[in-house]
């Protein structure tokens, strides 16, 4: 069963800004009177030092949500989730993040679903003995699929990201994902020819929406824009 409203925020790799976007989206929504739940499947990483992606998404909901409500796997190394939950000796399960994904959303207006890492990064992965070059998997792909919340791709504006961008857009609309928008982040005051460039390229011939975001304060949510969604 998808969730009946809200966004599902991916990116094109990692380090791309798709907390920030995410937490932008949560913000605005709530400022706009919903009530936001947000929810992540697995946060990795947690021994870095830092504001982890789970509390930036629940200051800017301003929710009430356990960390294990947002995020119901949660681990130290920066890797990921299924080399992260591996290292940890426990086992992603699909199941247990379709439910918690959707008890969140049944107590909320919205849900803000963000990712991990980009569309093809592996929740599970289990090589099968007999077929060494095959396994079975769960991607974060398919949980966007079973939530069936429109896209939000999250993107760095510089070079590179032409291509990036495309292949998570053809990957997302093979599986039947519908893309709101693309978001180009940290989008700078004045941006090259390179950037313009990439921003009309990646909008005519992914005939999909590219907005851009500038730099933000985090520690500031009132100063924050609205993506508009």
């Amino acid at each position: 069963m998808a969730v009946a409203a809200g966004f599902f925020v991916t990116g094109t790799g990692t380090e791309v800004g798709k907390t920030v976007v995410a937490a932008v989206l949560a913000n605005d929504l709530r400022r706009r009177g919903a009530s936001v739940a947000v929810f992540k499947p697995a946060v990795t990483g947690l021994d870095d030092p830092g504001e982890t992606d789970h509390a930036l998404l629940r200051r800017a909901a301003q929710s009430e949500q356990s960390d294990e409500e947002i995020a119901p796997y949660r681990y130290g190394p920066p890797a990921s989730p299924h080399l992260a939950a591996a290292q940890a000796d426990d086992e992603i399960d699909p199941e247990r993040l379709r439910s918690a994904a959707r008890i969140a959303a049944a107590a909320a207006d919205v849900l803000v679903c963000e990712g991990v890492g980009g569309l093809m990064v592996p929740l599970t992965w289990r090589v099968v003995p007999a077929m060494r070059e095959e396994g079975t998997s769960y991607l974060v792909r398919d949980l966007a699929v079973d939530l069936g919340l429109p896209l939000v791709v999250a993107a760095s504006p510089g070079l590179g990201t032409i291509n990036h961008t495309l292949l998570t857009v053809k990957a997302a609309r093979t599986a039947g994902l519908t893309i709101a928008a693309v978001v180009l982040t940290p989008w700078p005051d004045a941006p090259s020819a390179i950037e313009r460039s990439n921003r009309e390229t990646i909008e005519s011939l992914g005939a999909v929406r590219t907005m851009t975001l500038p730099p933000l304060d985090l520690a500031a949510p009132e100063s924050w824009p609205s993506l508009e969604l």
